[in-house]
């Protein structure tokens, strides 16, 4: 705690003297670019990991990067998503997964959960991930296997943002973009998926096809 206060702070007296300006311009409104959908793991920093400044990113984070589908009973994913979409206008979402998640470790760990009856019932979003995996992929074995299990879910977790009406409505309309990306702990890098490939590639390695519906790994 100790750390985090002494940050505390430092952003006080060094950090925001030197760009009050900025900070002052971040008062009134906002108008992020994008609607960053990530883990919660600590490991995990998205304003680090993209270069981008406070104000740039509307960020979601909770473990696994789960986006539950829309149902009749709207959480805290369904409100901020619909507040992206309609009450910002963001152009870009990004489901962000990473390697070495322990909630997609979970999926197929089910003993370590037993302690932990919250996040067992809100894996259930990610049954389709498990399936997914159990069905088609029980060659793969070890690192193959999580990452198999990371990018499925990535994907699985863009489908349950399509059922959400303000995206869908958006992306009938045309003006939104989404995103699948995998951030890989061991190396920094980041894939992103092309459907055209059916893959995850290092992003930037060719212009994203965005326009075409989803296709599974």
């Amino acid at each position: 705690m100790q750390k985090i206060i002494k940050g505390i702070h430092r952003f006080q007296k060094d950090v925001y003297p030197q760009r009050k300006k900025f900070f002052e311009g971040l008062v009134k409104d906002q108008h992020p670019e994008a609607l960053f959908i990530t883990c919660s793991d600590s490991r995990i920093n998205p304003n680090l990991l993209t270069g981008t400044d406070p104000g740039d990113l509307f960020i979601i984070r909770n473990a696994g990067n789960i986006v539950p589908p829309h149902g009749p009973a709207p959480g805290g994913e369904a409100a901020t998503i619909e507040f992206a979409v309609i009450g910002l206008g963001v152009k870009d979402i990004i489901i962000c997964g990473h390697t070495q998640c322990g909630a997609m470790k979970g999926l197929f760990e089910p003993g370590a959960l037993e302690s932990l009856p919250a996040m067992r019932a809100y894996l259930n979003h990610a049954e389709a991930t498990r399936r997914i995996i159990t069905e088609n992929y029980q060659h793969l074995t070890g690192e193959a296997h999580h990452i198999a299990t990371v990018e499925a879910n990535t994907l699985v977790q863009l489908e349950n943002l399509r059922t959400h009406p303000a995206v869908a409505a958006r992306l009938v309309r045309g003006g939104l973009t989404l995103h699948a990306w995998v951030y890989r702990l061991e190396t920094g890098s980041v894939f992103a998926y092309e459907p055209k490939e059916q893959q995850f590639l290092p992003l930037g390695e060719r212009a994203p096809a965005h326009g075409e519906p989803l296709r599974r790994i």
